[in-house]
């Protein structure tokens, strides 16, 4: 993907930590992902508004590529304040904080619509708020995409298309019981190692979304990319809660902003990201199919769903999820 100016300028930015002044404190942070993808430039402008509004006091530094770690690592990093924040997924969160596991739920959201209003409202307030009494402030919600699975050996049109297959699923239990629900096999496989392990066969497939799928070049080796967009579960910026409580009250409320505000800017960008991957994947002669009867397939999460929805709050959630139109 060439460099366009604008990116160009993020790479500038970003290798000199929006440095201000010799004193500025700075922030250090990751995401997984390359700097052209949506999130990481989220995070870039997120540092810039932070480094105006407080007058260069403070500078950002991102580590990309799980340069520091995958994301079990840059989670735990961040609890204990080694980390500064955190850009991850909410899945490997999923086992620790009951709550992060709602989003993920399997077809629980109808649109992208529908996650952005339940995210933005009280209810992805409330999972933020979850995150504190185990050392993370969560100050935003960015756009993951919609899941869909990938896989070496034939398009899935229903659920017995999945019988027998080995996919990889992150980190979480969530996900290792949505497959097995379907009669496949999850395997939890940190996220930098899959291609690896789709190359060497030692797992079939995964699921994700379309800037992931071409961005890790796992449409290369896994061809049949089939569309039931299971999961919209967003990611989620972290901030270690020992650092936080550091901080003044007003430095606090120009990170939180800041981070508030940065979210448009990454849907804007992610939106526009989605369509490019799907252009990329299609022109490499990937096989792709749309699953026409995804009833076939939520009717199977009714065990997924009396696992992992256990509490009358998280039972309160999850409707309160669905009834928003």
């Amino acid at each position: 993907m060439k460099l366009t100016p604008i990116r160009l300028a993020l790479v500038f930015a970003i290798a000199v930590g929006f440095a201000g002044s010799a004193a500025a404190k700075e922030l250090r942070g990751t995401d997984t992902h390359a700097l052209d993808y949506p999130t990481s430039q989220a995070l870039v402008y997120w540092g810039k508004l932070i480094q105006e509004r407080t007058q260069g006091r403070y500078s950002v530094k991102l580590y990309l590529l799980d340069e520091l770690g995958g994301e079990k690592e840059t989670i735990a990093q961040t609890q204990s304040g080694t980390l500064d924040f955190t850009r991850v997924d909410l899945a490997p969160l999923n086992n620790t904080v009951p709550e992060t596991a709602i989003p993920a739920l399997p077809y629980l959201f109808r649109s992208v619509a529908h996650m952005r209003k339940a995210m933005d409202g009280p209810v992805g307030d409330e999972i933020l708020k979850a995150l504190e009494p185990h050392g993370w402030i969560g100050l935003a919600y960015y756009d993951a995409g919609a899941r869909s699975f990938y896989n070496t050996k034939r398009p899935i049109r229903t659920p017995a298309d999945l019988r027998d297959l080995k996919l990889r699923v992150p980190q979480s239990d969530l996900f290792v019981a949505m497959m097995q629900a379907l009669g496949a096999t999850g395997t939890p496989i940190a996220f930098g190692e899959v291609f690896a392990a789709l190359k060497a066969g030692v797992v079939d497939g995964a699921e994700n979304n379309w800037p992931v799928y071409e961005e890790t070049k796992h449409y290369e080796i896994a061809k049949y990319y089939s569309i039931d967009e299971h999961s919209l579960v967003p990611g989620v910026v972290l901030f270690s809660k020992k650092v936080w409580d550091t901080l003044s009250p007003e430095d606090q409320s120009i990170i939180r902003q800041a981070a508030k505000e940065s979210i448009a800017y990454e849907r804007k960008l992610w939106d526009a990201r989605e369509l490019e991957s799907r252009a990329i994947v299609e022109k490499a002669g990937c096989i792709i199919n749309t699953i026409p009867d995804k009833q076939q397939f939520s009717a199977a999460m009714t065990p997924v769903y009396d696992k992992f929805v256990t509490t009358p709050n998280l039972k309160d959630l999850v409707k309160r999820i669905q009834a928003i139109q």
